[in-house]
């Protein structure tokens, strides 16, 4: 029997998200906790029972977690260096019903292509921009993600040969260049959070300015060589960092007047995602509502 609900949790590097979305996408509930490290599982089963609490019955359940999901969806198979237990984990296991994992930003792309940004897209390109760079890629109104279930990690292009090697060993990344886990090192220790970062930018702070402007310029020259690539109607940007609004778009749209490609006057249209933050928990209830479906 179908059921109209889910659930959907998003484990991202400092928070838990979850909602329930019914059929339409629509956020029925939601909740958020603070993810604890040393006992991540904890803190998804609690987020998971308090959502329950709303709903009159059982409903499927989907995780959207950092890395590569197993041919059957049942587990992040791997995950290199972060969240330490993840890999091979299985979550049905743990929570006594069925449970389905995705990659998080193709469960970002799931949202934004079923109910959101991508809704009216047959070519996408979505990235993700939080503790990492996540990528998901639409292809003739389908997310692809071809052989061993790896396509889509947009944020691990290489920008810079000469770079440090990011955790899938690939030399001055995207992700490297953008995203929050780096930005210890890109600020000299100065900051550890963009949020601060981004404070202190619209305060007048040049050194915080020159920090975020020089990520931003990166991200406008890895978004060019992927439309070269893959030649999208829209990138849709989200992420914690997409939060930052114009400061974030603004400078992205110089950058990419100056780096794409636009022959004919033909250019990219970038987009925040319509579900920005919730994305991922919005895609992994539809992803489990979808793989329900099929065994229903």
């Amino acid at each position: 029997m179908h059921n109209p609900t889910a659930i959907g949790i998003d484990l991202g590097g400092t928070r838990v998200k979850g909602v329930v979305v019914d059929a339409h996408g629509e956020v029925l509930h939601q909740h958020y906790m603070k993810l604890a490290d040393e006992d991540w599982k904890k803190t998804i089963r609690d987020t998971i029972d308090l959502l329950r609490e709303k709903l009159e019955g059982p409903c499927p359940i989907g995780i959207s977690a950092p890395g590569i999901p197993s041919d059957t969806n049942d587990c992040i198979r791997f995950m290199p260096e972060r969240l330490q237990g993840l890999e091979g984990f299985v979550w049905s296991d743990m929570l006594g019903t069925p449970a389905w994992v995705a990659n998080d930003a193709i469960a970002a792309m799931a949202a934004e292509a079923r109910f959101g940004s991508a809704k009216d897209c047959q070519h996408a390109i979505m990235l993700t921009l939080g503790t990492g760079v996540g990528g998901a890629i639409l292809i003739d109104g389908k997310i692809h993600t071809g052989a061993f279930q790896k396509g889509g990690h947009l944020g691990h292009i290489t920008l810079d040969w000469n770079g440090r090697a990011d955790i899938t060993g690939m030399p001055g990344s995207l992700e490297d260049a953008i995203g929050n886990c780096t930005l210890g090192e890109r600020s000299m220790g100065r900051y550890t959070d963009t949020q601060h970062l981004l404070e202190d930018v619209r305060k007048g702070d040049t050194e915080a300015r020159g920090i975020w402007l020089l990520s931003v310029r990166k991200l406008a020259i890895g978004i060019a060589s992927l439309t070269n690539v893959l030649s999208p109607q829209r990138v849709i940007l989200g992420g914690g960092i997409t939060e930052a609004g114009a400061l974030l778009f603004e400078p992205l749209e110089a950058g990419m007047q100056i780096y794409e490609w636009r022959p004919g006057g033909n250019r990219t249209e970038i987009v925040k995602a319509r579900f920005g933050d919730m994305a991922g928990a919005i895609g992994a209830a539809g992803f489990a509502m979808m793989k329900h479906e099929t065994i229903a």
